[in-house]
């Protein structure tokens, strides 16, 4: 189920969440509320799953601290584009 709202220049705001699949502690409000949460199976896939959220005109994704040790267009590719934000959130324990 894809969440969308507004802000406020008027553009739509697709959120994702991303984190490994075995991380069962991160991420369950959205993932109960049916926002896109999407788990990795293989942390060496986060660049490939960035580019194909960034692809679907998702501007807005939250990633564990765990997944985004494996990115390197994080900084490299994705940090002076303003068109999207990625969020690295703290792994809970």
């Amino acid at each position: 189920m894809q969440k969308t709202s507004k802000t406020n220049t008027g553009d739509n705001m697709k959120i994702s969440w991303i984190k490994y699949e075995k991380d069962d502690k991160n991420y369950k409000l959205p993932e109960k509320l049916g926002f896109d949460v999407f788990k990795l199976n293989n942390p060496e896939d986060t660049d490939k799953k960035l580019d194909e959220l960034i692809q679907n005109k998702y501007n807005t994704i939250f990633i564990t601290n765990e997944i985004a040790g494996f990115s390197g267009n994080i900084i490299n590719k994705y940090n002076k584009d303003d068109k999207v934000r990625i969020i690295i959130t703290k792994d809970k324990e």
